[in-house]
Protein backbone atom coordinates (compact mmCIF):
# COMPACT_ATOMS: atom_id res chain seq x y z
CA UNK A 1 0.00 0.00 0.00
CA UNK A 2 2.97 2.56 -0.48
CA UNK A 3 2.20 5.34 -2.19
CA UNK A 4 4.71 5.49 -5.47
CA UNK A 5 3.69 9.19 -6.32
CA UNK A 6 2.91 12.16 -4.48
CA UNK A 7 0.96 15.30 -5.80
CA UNK A 8 0.76 17.55 -2.90
CA UNK A 9 -1.65 20.19 -2.18
CA UNK A 10 -1.94 22.52 1.18
CA UNK A 11 -5.19 23.42 3.30
CA UNK A 12 -5.50 25.35 6.19
CA UNK A 13 -4.58 23.79 9.46
CA UNK A 14 -7.75 25.07 11.23
CA UNK A 15 -10.24 22.92 9.05
CA UNK A 16 -12.30 21.03 10.52
CA UNK A 17 -12.59 17.13 9.47
CA UNK A 18 -14.40 15.72 12.63
CA UNK A 19 -17.42 14.89 10.75
CA UNK A 20 -15.57 13.25 7.88
CA UNK A 21 -16.81 9.80 8.68
CA UNK A 22 -20.48 10.62 8.83
CA UNK A 23 -20.05 12.71 5.75
CA UNK A 24 -17.76 10.27 3.38
CA UNK A 25 -21.26 7.60 3.51
CA UNK A 26 -22.70 10.39 1.47
CA UNK A 27 -20.01 10.51 -1.27
CA UNK A 28 -19.65 6.90 -1.46
CA UNK A 29 -18.73 5.35 -4.82
CA UNK A 30 -22.21 4.44 -6.63
CA UNK A 31 -22.00 1.70 -9.59
CA UNK A 32 -21.84 3.33 -13.09
CA UNK A 33 -25.14 4.00 -14.40
CA UNK A 34 -26.50 2.43 -17.87
CA UNK A 35 -26.21 5.66 -19.69
CA UNK A 36 -23.48 7.35 -17.62
CA UNK A 37 -19.60 6.98 -18.48
CA UNK A 38 -18.21 7.14 -15.56
CA UNK A 39 -18.65 7.18 -11.57
CA UNK A 40 -16.74 8.28 -8.85
CA UNK A 41 -16.61 7.96 -5.14
CA UNK A 42 -15.13 6.83 -1.79
CA UNK A 43 -14.36 2.85 -1.18
CA UNK A 44 -12.66 2.06 1.72
CA UNK A 45 -8.80 2.07 2.11
CA UNK A 46 -8.45 -1.14 3.83
CA UNK A 47 -9.78 -3.23 0.91
CA UNK A 48 -13.24 -4.85 -0.05
CA UNK A 49 -15.42 -6.68 2.13
CA UNK A 50 -14.56 -3.45 4.41
CA UNK A 51 -16.75 -0.55 5.86
CA UNK A 52 -14.58 2.33 7.05
CA UNK A 53 -13.88 5.10 4.23
CA UNK A 54 -11.08 6.16 5.77
CA UNK A 55 -8.50 5.17 7.97
CA UNK A 56 -6.59 7.15 10.79
CA UNK A 57 -3.92 7.03 13.03
CA UNK A 58 -3.03 10.36 15.13
CA UNK A 59 -2.83 13.02 12.42
CA UNK A 60 -2.78 10.65 9.80
CA UNK A 61 -6.07 9.99 6.80
CA UNK A 62 -5.75 7.56 4.96
CA UNK A 63 -8.52 7.98 1.92
CA UNK A 64 -9.07 5.98 -1.36
CA UNK A 65 -11.43 7.15 -4.28
CA UNK A 66 -12.87 4.62 -6.59
CA UNK A 67 -13.68 4.75 -10.12
CA UNK A 68 -15.66 3.06 -12.71
CA UNK A 69 -15.26 3.86 -16.25
CA UNK A 70 -16.82 2.59 -19.51
CA UNK A 71 -14.59 1.71 -22.22
CA UNK A 72 -15.97 2.67 -25.30
CA UNK A 73 -13.49 3.06 -27.85
CA UNK A 74 -13.96 6.18 -30.13
CA UNK A 75 -12.63 4.73 -33.28
CA UNK A 76 -15.53 1.96 -32.45
CA UNK A 77 -17.79 4.78 -32.39
CA UNK A 78 -16.44 6.36 -35.31
CA UNK A 79 -16.57 3.27 -37.42
CA UNK A 80 -20.36 2.42 -36.71
CA UNK A 81 -21.13 6.09 -37.07
CA UNK A 82 -19.46 6.40 -40.64
CA UNK A 83 -21.65 3.14 -41.76
CA UNK A 84 -24.53 4.85 -40.52
CA UNK A 85 -23.83 7.91 -42.43
CA UNK A 86 -23.22 5.79 -46.00
CA UNK A 87 -26.43 4.03 -45.57
CA UNK A 88 -28.15 7.13 -45.22
CA UNK A 89 -26.34 9.17 -48.64
CA UNK A 90 -26.60 5.75 -50.76
CA UNK A 91 -30.82 5.85 -49.77
CA UNK A 92 -31.18 9.15 -49.94
CA UNK A 93 -28.25 10.25 -52.44
CA UNK A 94 -26.86 13.25 -49.74
CA UNK A 95 -24.72 13.90 -47.46
CA UNK A 96 -26.31 14.06 -43.72
CA UNK A 97 -25.54 17.67 -42.27
CA UNK A 98 -23.83 17.91 -39.36
CA UNK A 99 -27.25 17.56 -37.09
CA UNK A 100 -28.02 14.40 -38.32
CA UNK A 101 -24.35 13.22 -37.32
CA UNK A 102 -24.46 14.28 -33.85
CA UNK A 103 -27.95 12.77 -33.65
CA UNK A 104 -26.84 9.90 -35.12
CA UNK A 105 -23.96 9.44 -32.59
CA UNK A 106 -26.08 10.09 -29.78
CA UNK A 107 -27.80 7.37 -30.72
CA UNK A 108 -24.96 5.18 -31.17
CA UNK A 109 -23.64 6.02 -27.38
CA UNK A 110 -27.01 5.56 -26.14
CA UNK A 111 -26.68 2.42 -28.01
CA UNK A 112 -23.58 0.97 -26.82
CA UNK A 113 -23.29 2.52 -23.52
CA UNK A 114 -25.64 -0.23 -21.49
CA UNK A 115 -23.23 -3.10 -23.15
CA UNK A 116 -19.65 -1.22 -22.22
CA UNK A 117 -17.26 -2.91 -20.25
CA UNK A 118 -16.41 -1.15 -17.30
CA UNK A 119 -12.80 -0.50 -16.02
CA UNK A 120 -12.30 -0.25 -11.99
CA UNK A 121 -10.16 2.34 -10.74
CA UNK A 122 -8.85 3.29 -7.25
CA UNK A 123 -6.52 6.54 -6.43
CA UNK A 124 -5.19 6.73 -2.60
CA UNK A 125 -4.75 9.99 -0.95
CA UNK A 126 -2.79 10.70 2.73
CA UNK A 127 -4.25 13.84 4.46
CA UNK A 128 -1.80 15.39 7.18
CA UNK A 129 -3.79 17.62 9.94
CA UNK A 130 -1.02 18.34 11.87
CA UNK A 131 1.03 20.30 8.56
CA UNK A 132 -2.65 20.88 6.68
CA UNK A 133 -1.42 19.07 3.37
CA UNK A 134 -3.11 15.91 1.31
CA UNK A 135 -0.71 13.90 -0.84
CA UNK A 136 -2.60 12.16 -3.45
CA UNK A 137 -1.05 8.86 -4.93
CA UNK A 138 -1.15 10.25 -8.56
CA UNK A 139 1.79 11.80 -10.87
CA UNK A 140 -0.60 13.77 -12.68
CA UNK A 141 -1.72 16.94 -11.51
CA UNK A 142 -5.26 16.58 -13.09
CA UNK A 143 -5.80 13.00 -11.39
CA UNK A 144 -4.58 14.65 -7.87
CA UNK A 145 -7.19 17.61 -8.33
CA UNK A 146 -9.89 15.07 -9.52
CA UNK A 147 -9.10 13.49 -5.69
CA UNK A 148 -9.46 16.81 -4.41
CA UNK A 149 -12.89 17.56 -5.71
CA UNK A 150 -13.80 14.13 -3.87
CA UNK A 151 -13.10 15.34 -0.36
CA UNK A 152 -14.63 18.96 -1.26
CA UNK A 153 -17.81 17.64 -2.52
CA UNK A 154 -17.83 14.79 0.98
CA UNK A 155 -16.74 17.62 3.40
CA UNK A 156 -18.76 20.30 1.42
CA UNK A 157 -15.64 23.21 1.74
CA UNK A 158 -12.11 22.17 1.39
CA UNK A 159 -9.73 24.70 0.05
CA UNK A 160 -7.12 22.97 -0.92
CA UNK A 161 -4.36 24.54 -3.90
CA UNK A 162 -1.25 23.25 -5.18
CA UNK A 163 2.05 23.88 -3.99
CA UNK A 164 3.44 26.98 -4.39
CA UNK A 165 7.02 27.86 -4.08
CA UNK A 166 8.70 31.14 -3.11
CA UNK A 167 11.54 30.50 -5.33
CA UNK A 168 12.02 29.25 -8.74
CA UNK A 169 12.29 25.15 -8.01
CA UNK A 170 14.03 24.38 -11.60
CA UNK A 171 16.71 26.84 -9.73
CA UNK A 172 16.86 25.06 -6.63
CA UNK A 173 17.28 21.66 -8.28
CA UNK A 174 20.15 23.04 -10.57
CA UNK A 175 21.98 24.73 -7.79
CA UNK A 176 21.53 21.54 -6.13
CA UNK A 177 23.62 19.92 -9.03
CA UNK A 178 26.08 22.38 -9.81
CA UNK A 179 27.49 21.82 -6.15
CA UNK A 180 25.35 24.12 -3.72
CA UNK A 181 24.78 21.92 -0.32
CA UNK A 182 21.45 20.18 -0.09
CA UNK A 183 19.44 20.28 2.83
CA UNK A 184 20.45 17.98 5.87
CA UNK A 185 19.50 14.79 5.19
CA UNK A 186 19.28 14.74 1.13
CA UNK A 187 21.41 13.54 -1.12
CA UNK A 188 21.38 13.23 -4.73
CA UNK A 189 20.71 10.09 -6.71
CA UNK A 190 21.35 9.22 -10.19
CA UNK A 191 18.53 10.54 -12.53
CA UNK A 192 17.88 13.36 -13.40
CA UNK A 193 16.21 15.88 -16.82
CA UNK A 194 17.92 18.98 -18.13
CA UNK A 195 16.07 21.78 -20.21
CA UNK A 196 17.15 24.66 -22.29
CA UNK A 197 15.99 28.02 -20.51
CA UNK A 198 14.14 28.88 -23.48
CA UNK A 199 10.85 26.93 -24.99
CA UNK A 200 10.85 24.81 -27.05
CA UNK A 201 15.05 24.29 -26.73
CA UNK A 202 16.88 20.65 -26.20
CA UNK A 203 16.44 18.07 -23.54
CA UNK A 204 18.47 15.75 -22.15
CA UNK A 205 17.59 12.86 -19.64
CA UNK A 206 20.08 11.15 -17.52
CA UNK A 207 19.78 7.87 -16.03
CA UNK A 208 22.30 6.04 -13.58
CA UNK A 209 24.29 8.97 -14.32
CA UNK A 210 26.89 10.48 -11.67
CA UNK A 211 25.06 13.83 -11.55
CA UNK A 212 28.56 16.02 -10.40
CA UNK A 213 30.40 14.45 -13.24
CA UNK A 214 32.16 16.69 -16.07
CA UNK A 215 29.16 15.44 -18.49
CA UNK A 216 26.63 16.73 -16.39
CA UNK A 217 29.03 20.09 -15.67
CA UNK A 218 29.04 20.60 -19.66
CA UNK A 219 25.29 20.62 -19.83
CA UNK A 220 24.55 23.03 -17.33
CA UNK A 221 27.79 25.33 -18.17
CA UNK A 222 26.22 25.37 -22.02
CA UNK A 223 22.76 27.24 -19.85
CA UNK A 224 20.44 24.10 -19.23
CA UNK A 225 18.69 24.00 -16.18
CA UNK A 226 17.28 21.25 -14.60
CA UNK A 227 13.86 20.18 -14.47
CA UNK A 228 13.65 16.80 -12.50
CA UNK A 229 16.09 15.11 -10.04
CA UNK A 230 16.32 11.88 -8.44
CA UNK A 231 17.08 12.65 -4.51
CA UNK A 232 17.10 10.08 -1.47
CA UNK A 233 16.01 11.07 2.03
CA UNK A 234 18.19 9.69 4.44
CA UNK A 235 18.37 6.44 2.79
CA UNK A 236 14.52 5.68 3.82
CA UNK A 237 13.45 6.99 0.52
CA UNK A 238 14.43 8.11 -2.58
CA UNK A 239 12.04 9.87 -5.52
CA UNK A 240 11.99 12.02 -8.75
CA UNK A 241 11.35 15.95 -8.00
CA UNK A 242 10.11 17.97 -10.90
CA UNK A 243 9.86 21.09 -11.29
CA UNK A 244 6.23 20.94 -11.01
CA UNK A 245 6.62 20.04 -7.13
CA UNK A 246 5.47 16.27 -8.24
CA UNK A 247 7.00 13.84 -6.78
CA UNK A 248 7.48 10.56 -8.47
CA UNK A 249 9.14 7.43 -8.63
CA UNK A 250 9.00 6.80 -4.70
CA UNK A 251 10.02 4.39 -3.45
CA UNK A 252 10.80 3.04 0.31
CA UNK A 253 13.71 1.98 0.85
CA UNK A 254 15.62 -0.59 3.20
CA UNK A 255 16.09 2.30 5.66
CA UNK A 256 12.95 2.61 6.16
CA UNK A 257 11.42 -1.12 5.59
CA UNK A 258 13.39 -2.54 8.16
CA UNK A 259 11.02 -1.05 10.71
CA UNK A 260 8.17 -3.07 9.39
CA UNK A 261 10.29 -6.04 10.23
CA UNK A 262 11.65 -5.50 14.05
CA UNK A 263 7.48 -5.33 15.10
CA UNK A 264 5.44 -8.06 15.49
CA UNK A 265 1.85 -8.11 13.78
CA UNK A 266 -0.61 -10.70 14.76
CA UNK A 267 -2.75 -9.55 12.18
CA UNK A 268 -3.12 -8.04 8.34
CA UNK A 269 -4.62 -5.08 10.43
CA UNK A 270 -1.97 -4.85 12.53
CA UNK A 271 0.15 -5.14 9.88
CA UNK A 272 -1.84 -2.27 7.51
CA UNK A 273 -1.53 0.08 10.46
CA UNK A 274 2.27 -0.41 10.34
CA UNK A 275 2.79 0.28 6.94
CA UNK A 276 0.50 3.21 6.88
CA UNK A 277 1.66 4.35 9.72
CA UNK A 278 5.61 4.10 8.85
CA UNK A 279 4.49 5.83 4.98
CA UNK A 280 2.76 8.79 6.74
CA UNK A 281 5.92 9.30 8.86
CA UNK A 282 8.15 9.35 6.09
CA UNK A 283 5.81 11.51 3.20
CA UNK A 284 5.31 13.98 6.02
CA UNK A 285 9.65 13.80 6.76
CA UNK A 286 10.28 14.58 3.07
CA UNK A 287 7.09 17.05 3.07
CA UNK A 288 8.70 19.28 5.40
CA UNK A 289 12.13 19.10 3.78
CA UNK A 290 10.66 20.21 0.65
CA UNK A 291 8.99 23.08 2.75
CA UNK A 292 11.98 24.69 3.75
CA UNK A 293 14.02 23.67 0.49
CA UNK A 294 11.48 25.60 -1.35
CA UNK A 295 9.97 27.55 1.04
CA UNK A 296 6.74 26.33 -0.01
CA UNK A 297 3.70 29.11 0.99
CA UNK A 298 1.35 28.43 3.73
CA UNK A 299 -2.50 27.75 2.97
CA UNK A 300 -4.68 30.67 4.01
CA UNK A 301 -6.02 30.07 7.19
Amino acid sequence: MFFRNLTLFRFPTSLDFSQLDELLPEAVLKPVGPLELSSRGFISPCGRGEEALSHRINDAIWLSVGGEDKILPGAVVNDLLQKKLQEIEAKEGRKPGGKTRKRLKDDLLHELLPRAFVKPSRTDALIDLEHGFIAVDASSRKTGENVVSEVRRALGTFPALPLNAEVAPRNVLTAWIAGEPLPEGLSLGEECELKDAMDGGAVVKCQNQDLQSDEITKHLEAGKQVSKLALVLDDHVSFVLGEDLIVRKLKFLDGAVDQLENTEHDDLRAELDARFALMAGEVKRLFLVLENALKLSKADA
